[in-house]
């Protein structure tokens, strides 16, 4: 099986956002075999999902505010129109293994500037 490299990030507040996130994942049918901080700032999660259900976690993902690049979008849609080729087929019980990565940004704000030390000019 080959992984899915998924990377995204989003303004959201991260409690929030990764509340909505395992809702959705669960939601759309997917196993979450793996879910760790990387850091501060940034999550990473395993997934496992069938590719009939591609369409529900890809909507699932963009819903949540998970902003994701071209490429990231690419793949998605991809998945999404071999599944509608593959409608009343066995092949639709196939099991795709992502790699989704959320990195949060805070957005940039007086007190957050003041808390670094920064001057503002």
């Amino acid at each position: 099986m080959q992984l899915l490299d998924i990377q995204g990030y989003s303004y959201e507040p991260s409690e929030e956002l990764l509340r909505n996130l395992n809702r959705i994942l669960m939601i759309s049918g997917g196993w979450i075999l793996e879910r760790r901080a990387i850091s501060a700032t940034n999550y990473e999660f395993t997934i496992e999902v069938e590719l009939r259900s591609i369409l529900d976690l890809y909507a699932g993902i963009i819903a949540a505010g998970i902003e994701l690049t071209r490429a990231n979008h690419l793949a998605l849609t991809d998945l999404c129109t071999c599944r509608l080729h593959l409608l009343g087929s066995s092949e639709l019980r196939q099991v795709i293994g992502m790699r989704l990565e959320v990195a949060f940004l805070t957005q940039l704000t007086l007190q957050n500037l003041l808390a670094t030390g920064c001057t503002i000019v």
